[in-house]
């Protein structure tokens, strides 16, 4: 009979005291037997240490002495881990307790990883009416030549993820070039060194509020320059490993993924002085967009078709109206007030164009 897999529970912390006892509890409160905790507190300067302190020897604590970033927290918990399947699990998230239970009945020495649905909860945890990913199912199986093909696949936030230790070897330490987007670097190149099996029910919590870097609370282009240099960073890491690996990855493998259009168009559209990439053009990213999604994607052709028409609508509306349709696709928390706003600023369009210049007569007497 195989020996159950060890799972390590990595918490990384960085001042987070408002949300690190439900993350810490949710780990030890797991049904499954074999289950390590560790807590990486990356420097934070508030009462997270004190916290940490707390639970004594119910988990293994990491106390780093300088800031390092997301890339050295994820460095110092896999060191110090034991656990056959790693979990890197975001201090501000929370798992449910059957997670790592479920996560070893479908784990297999030959995975690389198990991803699983989360359910997206508010800064209070309150459950919001939608899970990640929303509205599709995550990928599984032999999906290496979807990130080599496309640079993407359907997954979640670092949080959904169970790692296996023997793909982590081929990726650690994250080097500090990743220090700010280790989730991503992870995420993107796991597939590369084995299969991928998925759990498409909720197993835990992704917390949005106003303090995650990621998580869209609200929507900026700040927030979608980080997500072009994530991209761009992405594509690289691609095509380096792909490289290493023996594979062929296409050299237009950036605009092969609808959604790193729509993140340029976006930008471009809500702020075009700050956007990154100064060559954009919005038709051209609205072309780039409608034509990712028919040639690579793999959704049915109902969903090509609404968000053709997103591309469509955004690259050639005015701001005013551009905006609402980029809040519906990337905040869908915000998605109720927005049927009132579109029509509210249609008027005030419509309204305006109504209006001409007063005309004034020539002053006869100075003509």
């Amino acid at each position: 009979m195989e020996t159950p897999p060890k799972i390590s529970i990595v918490i990384n912390n960085y001042n987070y005291e408002r949300f690190l006892p439900q993350s810490i509890d949710s780990a030890l409160a797991q049904t499954y037997a074999q289950v390590e905790v560790l807590v990486v507190d990356d420097c934070s300067t508030d009462s997270s240490r004190d916290i940490i302190e707390s639970y004594g020897d119910r988990i293994i604590p990491i106390l780093h002495e300088t800031n390092g970033k997301q890339g050295a927290a994820f460095n110092s918990g896999f060191a110090k881990s034991q656990g056959d399947i790693i979990i890197f699990l975001d201090a501000d998230d929370f798992l449910y307790p059957h997670a790592a239970e479920k996560i070893a009945e479908v784990w297999q020495p030959d995975l690389a990883k198990v991803h699983y649905r989360l359910q997206v909860v508010d800064g209070e945890g309150q459950a919001r009416d939608f899970s990640y990913p929303q509205g599709n199912q995550l990928d599984r199986g032999n999906i290496c030549e979807s990130v080599l093909n496309v640079g993407t696949y359907i997954g979640v936030p670092t949080s959904g993820n169970a790692l296996t230790r023997k793909a982590l070897a081929h990726l650690m330490p994250i080097s500090q070039e990743f220090t700010t987007t280790s989730d991503d670097y992870l995420s993107v190149l796991m597939p590369l060194y084995g299969e991928v099996a998925a759990v498409d029910t909720p197993l835990g919590g992704y917390r949005i509020h106003t303090s995650n870097q990621w998580a869209m609370s609200e929507v900026s282009s700040e927030r979608f320059h980080r997500f072009i240099h994530h991209d761009l960073q992405r594509c690289e890491l691609i095509q380096q490993h792909g490289q290493q690996l023996g594979h062929e990855v296409p050299k237009d493998l950036y605009m092969r993924f609808f959604g790193r259009a729509w993140s340029r168009l976006a930008s471009l559209k809500l702020d075009p002085q700050t956007h990154p990439v100064p060559s954009d053009n919005a038709i051209g990213l609205a072309y780039q967009g409608i034509r990712s999604l028919w040639l690579y994607s793999s959704y049915n052709w109902q969903k090509r078709l609404i968000f053709s028409l997103w591309f469509f609508w955004v690259g050639l509306m005015p701001k005013p109206l551009a905006k609402p349709a980029i809040v519906w696709l990337f905040a869908p928390q915000l998605r109720p007030k927005l049927a009132g706003q579109v029509l509210t600023k249609l008027k005030q369009l419509v309204n305006a164009s109504r209006l001409t210049p007063v005309q004034t007569k020539p002053d006869s007497a100075n003509s």
